[in-house]
């Protein structure tokens, strides 16, 4: 008999703090990252971090009001959002 099981980490819940992104993932683990890789996170109100919504099957995170967008990918690899440079879309 086989069986097949996903592995691929996914996001069960988020909690934002004043220094850190803390995702809860559906298999139990817990990842965590400075609030500083995300600038808009960095400069948005508390409120403005509570409001989130889980995306793609928990494949990431949406913050509508700030529009940002973390993927578990992107924590667990180490991939912190780069602020744009001045004069650049």
């Amino acid at each position: 008999m086989s069986t097949v099981v996903n592995a691929e980490a996914r996001i069960r819940d988020v909690k934002v703090t004043a220094d850190t992104i803390t995702a809860h993932l559906v298999d139990g683990r817990v990842i965590s990252v400075p609030l500083a890789w995300s600038w808009r996170l960095s400069e948005a109100t508390p409120a403005q971090r509570k409001n989130f919504e889980i995306i793609g099957d928990g494949e990431g995170v949406h913050w509508p009001e700030v529009d940002e967008d973390i993927s578990v990918q992107g924590m667990l690899h180490g991939v912190p959002a780069r602020r744009p440079r001045p004069g650049r879309d």
